[in-house]
């Protein structure tokens, strides 16, 4: 599943072709996704001019003056700035066809999703969607940091990973990233969150704003292939410590890690390591 690095590396990756110019028309080729596509999406986007691309948590804002369309990638979303003759897949639901200009040709942005689990929705000019209003603040930014974490973890006996996970906390950590900023940061991810320390907490913000502020840096590397009509997204490679490597040897102490189910998710963490 796409997490924050890729969707930013996504948002990287489009904007600079999308800022500035004009919706000619908006292609529908099914009528809903993980929910229905509000009817202004077709109606209103038409003949307006992309403000700005912006991320909020692993949602995409394409804004305009009449308002924004908002995009959410799912399981196995992806979008990709094509010429308008690029071919049409089966799982292609979505095309966002942008006016050429003297200096540009027009381009279109497709939207692709096989399991359908994104979305596809629409934002009134000066309103927030109700799917935002109560996300917690972004990791990257000032608002995020260890005392934030520790306040809000007061009293709470949920494991800690699960507590990083929440996007009323901070939005955008998953479950990929969770693990690793944890291993990071020498702490168990079974630990009940309110029993971690206050200067437990400020490390981990750092870690987690250290790995993600990382993992986006190698995503920007591949941004070409969003040119690209059979490239795929420019996402990291991935070189985890813990994730994914249950029964492996601790890069750091050689001790196997372990993995174990929170919250339905697969959880790794070496048990020398982390306490």
């Amino acid at each position: 599943m796409p997490e924050l690095p890729e969707v930013e590396t996504t948002r990287r990756g489009i904007e600079p072709h999308l800022a500035g110019r004009r919706i000619a028309a908006v292609t529908l080729r099914r009528n809903d996704l993980r929910w229905p596509i509000p009817s202004e999406i077709s109606e209103r986007l038409p003949g307006q001019v992309i403000e700005s691309v912006e991320r909020r948590a692993k949602y995409l804002l394409i804004h305009t003056a009449a308002g924004s369309a908002m995009l959410h990638l799912g399981m196995s979303g992806m979008l990709r700035v094509l010429p308008p003759e690029a071919p049409i897949g089966k799982h292609d639901h979505v095309d966002i066809v942008l006016e050429g200009t003297a200096e540009q040709r027009g381009r279109v942005l497709r939207f692709t999703d096989p399991r359908r689990f994104g979305s596809l929705l629409w934002q009134p000019f000066g309103e927030l969607h109700p799917l935002l209003a109560t996300l917690g603040p972004e990791p990257l930014t000032d608002a995020f940091d260890g005392d934030t974490l520790w306040r809000g973890a007061r009293g709470r006996t949920a494991a800690v990973k699960l507590f990083l996970m929440d996007n009323a906390n901070v939005v955008g950590v998953g479950n990929i990233y969770a693990s690793e900023a944890l291993f990071a940061a020498g702490i168990d991810p079974r630990r009940a969150a309110g029993k971690v320390s206050r200067e437990r907490y400020a490390s981990l913000a750092a870690e987690v704003k250290r790995i993600l502020a990382w993992a986006i840096e190698r995503g920007g590397t591949t941004l070409r292939d969003f040119l690209n009509p059979d490239g795929a997204p420019g996402y990291f490679f991935r070189e985890l410590n813990v994730y994914g490597r249950a029964g492996e040897p601790c890069k750091v102490c050689g001790t196997p890690i372990k993995q174990a189910v929170l919250g339905q998710r697969s959880t790794f963490w070496c048990p020398r390591c982390q306490k």
